[in-house]
């Protein structure tokens, strides 16, 4: 495995055995079949309890039924799953970062009890939904509705590119509650078998195919009141949870480069032309030296992030640069290695091309490359350039 710096030498026993646990199930459980379940635009369902057994969901939040991992950690696990494919990482992300993490954080007892020992087991699947038709770079602009009569709300609205909605138990919906001056947006847990819920999946997406993606539809939805989280409103509700995904992202990201890079130099230095192996030419050599050196960067990144995050000093502005850069650098690298492969790298044979259209999704959600530029752009200047 690539770690040209040795940062491995400095992990702890348990980040070890997490970062070696994860390894172990991918290989034997998810790698073979994987590029089948990119073809045929399937997750494999079977490995979600298997990951909650693994402790896979929300294992940097304590208590009820999680880890309690440090940071660093949880980046290395998230590094692992998308060095296998995206579709893994997005599954455990959303689970435990967008999902438990809200209720972690801003639920009541009751919601906590009920809900994060079920989501940490893989017994209960949570989804996200905050993006809309209309709204995705711009959620403030939220068009879902939240009335109160009574003892419940009424939820109407539409959220779509929601992974894991049409498999989801439950899922965090943000709507505006139209019954509060200036119109909040609350959370609220809505169970998906509930009368006027639908979770319609997306079809013919060309990225991140290994992945289950739907809509989640709201029509005249009544949930009780308790069901909204308490302590939370605003946008601050969401965009810290995003904040919390985007940490993952950054990991994952380095996991998906590294994966092809390694794929690539095996290739470079089996595969013989002109009386040797293409590995001892100067054009792949550099190629070879400048994907390693960015490979690593990124990673040092990540490392520094996990630092700032386990003493409570992580800004969200220093997560839009770790997210943009390194999913920047992992659509370069894993293009790069897919050329090195030639007409090979076009096959599920080998991982670079399946990793280079994961990477498109990647680039876009949880904040697209250009809105990321703006927040720092934003927070360097003083100056704010979307609003």
């Amino acid at each position: 495995m690539l770690d040209y710096l040795g940062l491995g030498d400095d992990l702890t026993e348990e980040e070890r055995m997490v970062r070696d646990t994860a390894r172990e199930f991918l290989d034997e459980e998810v790698r073979p079949d994987v590029g089948e379940h990119f073809v045929e635009g399937t997750f494999p369902t079977e490995t979600i309890p298997v990951m909650g057994e693994l402790g896979f969901y929300g294992p940097n939040l304590e208590g009820y039924g999680s880890l309690g991992l440090g940071e660093r950690a949880y980046g290395l696990l998230m590094e692992e799953l998308e060095a296998c494919d995206s579709g893994m990482r997005s599954m455990a992300s959303v689970q435990g970062a967008l999902v438990m993490y809200p209720i972690h954080a801003y639920g009541s007892e009751e919601q906590r009890a009920e809900w994060l020992p079920r989501l940490a087991t893989g017994e209960a699947v949570g989804c996200f939904g905050l993006t809309e038709p209309n709204h995705g770079s711009n959620p403030s602009g939220m068009e879902a509705r939240a009335e109160r009569e009574g003892d419940e709300y009424v939820l109407n609205g539409t959220k779509t590119w929601i992974t894991n909605a049409p498999i989801a138990d439950v899922a965090v919906v943000w709507a505006r509650d139209v019954a509060v001056a200036d119109s909040p947006v609350r959370g609220f847990l809505v169970e998906t078998d509930r009368d006027g819920v639908s979770t319609n999946e997306i079809t013919g997406k060309l990225s991140l195919r290994a992945s289950i993606t739907g809509e989640v539809a709201l029509s005249d939805v009544r949930v009780p009141a308790e069901d909204v989280l308490p302590g939370v409103s605003g946008m601050k509700g969401p965009l810290s949870c995003l904040t919390q995904a985007r940490y993952g992202i950054a990991w994952g990201a380095v996991g998906a480069a590294r994966d092809a890079f390694e794929q690539a130099l095996e290739y470079a230095t089996d595969r013989t032309q002109f009386g040797r192996p293409i590995a001892g030419f100067q054009m792949q050599q550099e190629k070879i030296a400048e994907m390693a050196t960015q490979i690593s960067l990124a990673e040092l990144l990540a490392y520094r992030l996990a630092e700032l995050k386990e003493r409570g000093d992580l800004r969200p502005e220093q997560v839009s640069m770790a997210k943009r850069n390194n999913v920047r650098m992992a659509r370069r690298v894993t293009r790069t290695a897919r050329e090195m492969l030639g007409a090979n790298g076009i096959t599920t044979d080998y991982s670079p091309m399946r990793h280079l259209a994961n990477v498109e999704t990647v680039y876009t959600y949880e904040g697209t490359h250009d809105v990321h530029s703006l927040v720092l752009g934003e927070d360097l200047t003083g100056f704010s350039a979307y609003r």
